[in-house]
């Protein structure tokens, strides 16, 4: 009698073979790696540039106008959008802190009023307030 030799057959691998799942990610990360752009750590700030021609902050209020022409005064004195916020910023250093007034005309346009306050919000006045509101009763 022939002895039949018994033959082991392997088990069934039950375990997905992960390498090459891993090197797919490897060159997935390399290639995002390589295309996310250089971060630059500078930080751009539009700071106020020194005004020789700018009047003076006042030590206890000063008082921005706003006349119908969409002209900005500062304590009367005509002043640009730039130089507005050169002295606003120069009050805000004083201390005691100055309060800042702010003087519409009545027949200003609105939007014009409204970028004024954008100016005075962005440099954190800290002591502000609407004078001349009687002007605007018989609206």
């Amino acid at each position: 009698m022939q002895r039949v030799a018994s033959v082991r057959h392997p088990l069934p691998m039950i375990e997905m073979n992960t390498t090459p799942l891993i090197d797919v990610l490897l060159v997935l990360l390399v290639m995002f790696i390589i295309t996310i752009p250089i971060q630059s750590h500078a930080v751009k700030l539009d700071l106020p540039q020194p005004c020789a021609s700018c009047p003076g902050p006042q030590p206890i209020k000063n008082e921005i106008g706003i006349d119908q022409s969409g002209q900005i005064r500062w304590n009367g004195a005509a002043v640009s959008d730039r130089e507005l916020r050169f002295v606003i910023a120069e009050s805000q250093r004083l201390a005691p802190l100055p309060e800042l007034h702010l003087r519409p005309a009545p027949d200003a346009r609105y939007e014009r009023v409204d970028q004024v306050l954008a100016i005075i919000r962005r440099e954190n006045v800290r002591r502000f307030g609407f004078v001349g509101n009687e002007a605007y009763a018989t609206y």
